[in-house]
Formats: structure tokens, sequence, C-alpha cells
């Protein structure tokens, strides 16, 4: 018996442009160079640099009244010209405001930026908002991803160590939840306990349209039959054409089945670091710039208006002619969209970045790590009212170029933990402390982990002695026992 009912579900999209903004956003000041030279390649209406002068157009043009009765000439009311001819032809456009100069100083050397991969994932893990125990169970399942990227152990087992190792008490659902938030971090698809998990978690990471929606079905509904190539059976199950389904799984085959793979043999990733953003003390207050290379003179081809000029001034408006205006009308829409994205995106790296210098001022103006207050992407997300998902974007992967060195900017949030005080302070400020200790301790006696946790309590930093074991971990700090010296 077929019933049919009614359903309400409410969903928010975005669009390709603003994906597309948000990708541009995300980009290192490198990576955006390289993504502003392919625009340029492909877009031709797109051009950097000054243009030498305005044309001289009017702005009076009225398409509106065009008709003719002649069989290659088509009435063009639904094309207004002015639009494009008015717009972004300004010969000295620019999408610098007055915190971007051309003459920014730019003489830091790039340097090589390396971390292990399990590093790699757990620095990802500062952005998340965690108590004490799901970091823990982050931090073990973190350290159980193998060198393909996999968590091959099950679940049982991983809480089992949990209770031996780390003296944490959980369940399987409880590890299950935290697993979903290792599953957000990078390179997509890491933390999968099985090859249809790692590509459906990539597959409903990427934009999606109807070729992506199918591949996702495929894997998560599919597997076994897409796995043994029976494409027959996926056409009926899925009731799809067979280029509909090929498309489909050339999604699949452009996923990377070892995530981890560009760490093998080799536990350390290179990049090449040029800072995003430059603070500098001036009279005593803090001054942020944005690297000049993010912000590029770009304007409208001079070509291009001229051939809608041409258009403009004729009379008499044949079909080739408008299929000409109709492309040359694409090609300027995307140029005044990237322009207008670029602009966006200065702004957004600059109002956010501006928000964390000023949430961490005391660490710009002193370099003292103990000053670095506690926060969160959310704590700067509330402050200039955009999305958490935003400010991740701007603080990942981006650097900034200080008085104290070149820094990476996700590495200035971190969470909290109360003092003696009632007084919230950042973990970052605990383990600068006890660094300090150790560094200051009688090497012929190293101090023990429930020495180094009295100390911390007696300095108004009351932390259990496994959670001292597990700073020190991460400060990469042997026991006692090997820092003794004779």
């Amino acid at each position: 018996m077929l019933k049919q009912y009614l359903q309400f579900k409410l969903s928010q999209k975005l669009s390709p442009q603003q994906i597309q903004l948000m990708k541009l956003i995300q980009l290192p000041t490198q990576a955006f160079e390289q993504r502003l030279k392919q625009e340029l390649e492909e877009n031709p209406a797109l051009e950097s640099g000054k243009e030498d002068a305005p044309n001289d157009l009017d702005d009076d043009f009225d398409n509106t009244g065009d008709e003719y009765n002649d069989n290659e000439t088509i009435d063009t009311g639904d094309i207004n010209v002015d639009d494009y001819l008015s717009d972004d032809e300004v010969p000295d456009y620019r999408t610098q405001v007055n915190n971007y100069s051309a003459d920014d100083d730019e003489k830091t050397i790039p340097y090589a930026a390396g971390t292990s991969f399990t590093q790699h994932l757990v620095n990802q893990l500062n952005t998340y908002r965690l108590n004490d125990e799901e970091r823990e169970i982050a931090e073990f399942l973190v350290g159980s991803v193998d060198e393909s990227g996999y968590i091959r152990r099950e679940l049982s087992d991983i809480m089992d160590d949990l209770a031996f190792t780390q003296n944490v008490y959980t369940t399987e659902e409880h590890i299950e939840k935290v697993l979903k938030i290792v599953h957000q971090l990078d390179p997509a698809g890491v933390g999968a306990r099985n090859l249809q998990e790692c590509l459906s978690i990539q597959l409903h990471r990427k934009e999606q349209h109807p070729d992506v929606a199918l591949a996702t079905n495929i894997i998560d509904k599919a597997f076994e039959q897409f796995t043994k190539k029976h494409y027959k059976k996926l056409l009926q199950k899925f009731d799809v054409s067979e280029i509909q389904l090929k498309d489909a799984i050339h999604e699949i085959e452009r996923l990377n089945p070892k995530p981890g793979g560009s760490y093998a043999g080799n536990n350390r990733i290179v990049e090449h670091v040029v800072p995003d953003f430059a603070i500098k003390i001036v009279d005593g207050e803090l001054e942020l710039t944005l690297n000049g290379r993010n912000a590029p003179e770009l304007h409208v081809s001079r070509e291009y208006n001229n051939m809608l000029k041409g258009y403009k001034d004729s009379k008499e408006k044949s079909k080739s002619q408008k299929d000409a205006v109709m492309f040359i009308k694409q090609k300027l829409d995307a140029a005044k969209w990237f322009i207008e994205a670029i602009k966006q995106r200065q702004q957004t790296l600059f109002v956010t970045m501006s928000s964390i210098m000023h949430y961490q001022k005391e660490y710009f103006l002193t370099g003292d790590e103990r000053k670095l207050k506690p926060m969160i992407l959310k704590d700067i997300a509330d402050e200039i009212e955009m999305d958490v998902s935003t400010v991740s974007r701007v603080a990942n992967s981006k650097y900034v170029d200080t008085p104290y060195g070149t820094k990476l900017i996700k590495e200035f949030f971190s969470e909290s933990m109360t003092n003696d005080q009632g007084e919230e302070v950042s973990t970052r400020e605990i383990k600068k402390i006890l660094e300090t200790v150790i560094e200051e301790e009688d090497k012929k006696k190293p101090l023990t982990d429930e020495a180094l946790a009295k100390i911390l309590k007696e300095k108004g930093y009351p932390i259990a002695r496994r959670t001292v074991a597990k700073y020190r971990e991460q400060l990469d700090i042997s026991v006692a026992r090997l820092r003794k010296k004779i």
C-alpha cells in the first residue's frame, strides 16, 4: 500500500560563489598567488596591473526599445550593456585599502617548517572545544593513526587501552563520538577504520553536486557492488545512465585511498613559509599589516570594454553579435566577482587577524608565552560576528611575522583551566611554566612528574600528575630518569 506524506526540512546551502570565497580565504599567500595566476590565465576579461586611462563611454544608452523583424536580428532588451561598461572600469582600481601597501616589507626569508604527522593532527585539535576526557581520547585516537592515515584497531581495544594506560574509563559510544571529530581533521579521510569510511568521509566534505551525490550513495550503500565492478547492478539500483555512473566513478577515482600517504617514509612534512601578516610595535602600540602579495591590482580588460562599446554603438544587433556579448557578459561577471571576492578575502583576513592580535595584546607586546590568554575559535568568531568555520580557515596554514619570529596563527589558540584564584588561564601558560621549572631543576636530581605537579600547585595551578606527564610529553621532554646528569 502506497502512503503519501509531506516532510518539511530546513536546510542552508551555500552558493557556488560563497563556496569559492571560503576556499580563497583558506589559501595562504603562496597558494593564493597560484590561484590568482590560474584565474588570470582562464579569464581573458580579467587583467592585472593598472590600466592607462578610462574608457570614454556614454552612460545614457538604453537598448530596451531595440526590436527588429529581420531573421538575423534579435531583441536585445535582456542585455543591459551599461551595467558592464559603468562598473569596474576605473583605471587605477585596486583592491588595497589603507592597511595594505605595495611597498610592504617583504624581506623575510621563507623558511622550512616541519612537523610530524601525529603532531600535525594534534595541533588541529587545539581549534576544537573539548573537555579533558575528550581531549585525551582524541589524542589517543590520533596516536593510533597509522602511516596510511587509518585507525585499524577495534574501538573495544582502544577503550581497554585508554583504561589501562591513560586511566580514562569511557564507552565505545563516547569514543565513536570523539572519532567523528578526528574525522574532521585534515587531510580528509584521516582516522577512517576502513577504505569505505575513508572514501565516504572525503565525499561528504566535497562540494556537493549530482556526480558527488551519486558517488556518495555508491560508497555508502553499494560499496561491495562497486568494488566488484557490478556496474549493471549499480545502474539498476540507482536508476541512472551509464554517463552519470561513469562521472560518479570518476569522482571516486580522484579520492585519496591513503590520506597519510604524503607522510609515509617521512615523518616530517616540509613547506616553504611566507608570512601572511606582519605585526610590529610602533610607539608602544601594535601595528598589523597584510602581506602586500595578497592585495593585487586587478581591473576588467579594456579590450573587453571596447568590444561591448562596439556592440553598444552598432545600429543592428545580429544573433552572432549577441552570442559574443553573452560570452563577454559571462567573463565579465566572473571577473567582477573575482575582484570583489579578493576584496572580501582581504577584509576577512585583516579583521580576523586584528581581533586575534588585540585578544592576545599582552603576548604580542612582550613575547612572553605566559601572557597568552585562553582562546578558542568561537571567541574570535563572536567578536567579529563571523562563522567559526571562517575563523578556522583564516587561522589554518597561515603565518604571522612578529618581533619574536614567524608564528603559525593557530598556535595562539588554546584551551583554559582554572587556577586556585578562580581565574581562567591558558594551558600554554602552564606548559611554559612547566618548561621553565624543568630548565631550572637540579639535573643531578631531576624532578619527577609528582614533584612537578606539587610545584605547579604551589604556583597556583592545581593539576594532576598525569596531566603534568601529558604536558611534558607534548613539550618533548623526557621523564626524570632520562634527564638525570652526573
